[in-house]
């Protein structure tokens, strides 16, 4: 017999997830207590690194059901969250979404959905890689710098490579201009071997 579990998670502690488990029960989902995981983690953490849902994965077994309420609380993005709901198909658990209408993601239906909405992601993840390198062409072409500011003046970095050629030490060099061995190791490695 198959049994139903609610995964309910926040990111931050002043966020309840009373609400998740108010929807899944107005749904018509009966879930006992002992079967609802809740957990306050950010959803940037991969769902392997958080604690709640290892314990769940620890109690599913196969023919069970697990309800969500919105594809977010699975993954960090919809590349994650296939990845989620086919790890969690191939242990025999049916996925149902109720911001999919209650779709069973583990279904055909749940399956093309699932195909659909990983598309988009990947194209709209390909389109701000592209905007973002029109920008940088744009940006270059102006004749602008790209990248963090150097910490150091053009003026300071001659100093710094002029002091290590007389032998003094890049951490003596780094400590007296204020700033870190690495800064001044970029400066001296930045001059063209000569």
């Amino acid at each position: 017999m198959s049994r139903t579990f609610a995964y309910c998670r926040v990111s931050t502690s002043d966020q309840t997830t009373e609400n998740q488990s108010r929807e899944i029960a107005a749904a018509g989902f009966h879930v006992a207590p002992q079967r609802v995981i809740t957990e306050t983690v950010s959803g940037s953490v991969a769902a392997s690194e958080r604690a709640g849902w290892i314990k769940l994965l620890n109690k599913l077994e196969a023919g069970d059901v697990l309800i969500v309420t919105k594809l977010d609380r699975l993954g960090r993005n919809a590349m994650d969250v296939r990845a989620t709901v086919e790890a969690l198909a191939a242990m025999g658990v049916r996925v149902h979404c109720l911001a999919l209408g209650g779709m069973d993601l583990t279904s055909p239906a749940g399956k093309m959905t699932m195909g659909v909405i990983s598309a988009m992601a990947e194209f709209e993840r390909d389109l701000l890689i592209e905007r973002t390198q029109a920008g940088l062409s744009r940006a270059r072409a102006e004749g602008k710098t790209l990248g963090r500011p150097s910490s150091l003046t053009e003026e300071q970095a001659q100093e710094a490579r002029q002091r290590l050629e007389t032998g003094e030490s890049v951490s003596a060099v780094a400590k007296s201009l204020g700033t870190s061995r690495q800064t001044i190791m970029r400066a001296r490695d930045a001059v063209p071997a000569g």
